[in-house]
């Protein structure tokens, strides 16, 4: 089997785990930005990976524009975010994003990191401000992952974890 890890990553998380999974696997790994669909049409597999921003996974714009020249392989998407897993709010995701030919595209989740200190101007000033309105909810009308938002706070805190790849592993081999 012959494949490649596409990743965008904005912090460092996707990149991590995209570099897991080519110790893994064997495949090489290229950003989305580098990755020439003439190239990636070669491989059977293709894996994507991207953060969550917004309720979008970054890098999925390369799948979505060139998924007819991918039709009849095996492809699979991972995303991460610095929330804790949580079934109805991965749910969410997946659907707002594998539509418009990804739809039967299998997408995991992969818990991220948080630095507010490396984060560029105005994801840090979204995140201030998303914070203070969180912070104005009571507690037990957060969502998960408002709850994660506060706990990390201005804190540097890092959940990449090899684990969270291995049901992407076990598809690959049983292949």
């Amino acid at each position: 089997m012959k494949g490649i890890i596409l990743y965008q990553s904005k912090y460092g998380a996707t990149q991590k785990y995209a570099q897991w999974l080519s110790e893994e696997t064997g495949f090489p790994c290229i950003e989305t930005k580098r990755a020439q669909i003439s190239d990636v049409r070669q491989y059977d597999t293709i894996i994507l990976g991207g953060g969550i921003y917004a309720s979008g996974i970054a890098g999925l714009s390369f799948l979505k524009k060139n998924i007819e020249a991918l039709r009849g392989r095996q492809i699979l998407v991972f995303c991460d975010g610095a929330s804790p897993y949580e079934e109805k709010g991965f749910q969410a995701i997946a659907a707002h994003n594998m539509k418009g030919g990804l739809e039967g595209i299998p997408c995991f989740y992969c818990r991220g990191a948080w630095d507010m200190e490396a984060m560029n101007i105005l994801d840090r000033s979204l995140c201030k401000m998303l914070k203070k309105a969180v912070a104005r909810k009571a507690p037990n009308e957060c969502e998960p992952w408002e709850q994660a938002l506060m706990e990390a706070g201005d804190r540097k805190c890092d959940w990449t974890d090899p684990k969270y790849l291995e049901p992407i592993l076990k598809i690959l081999k049983e292949e």
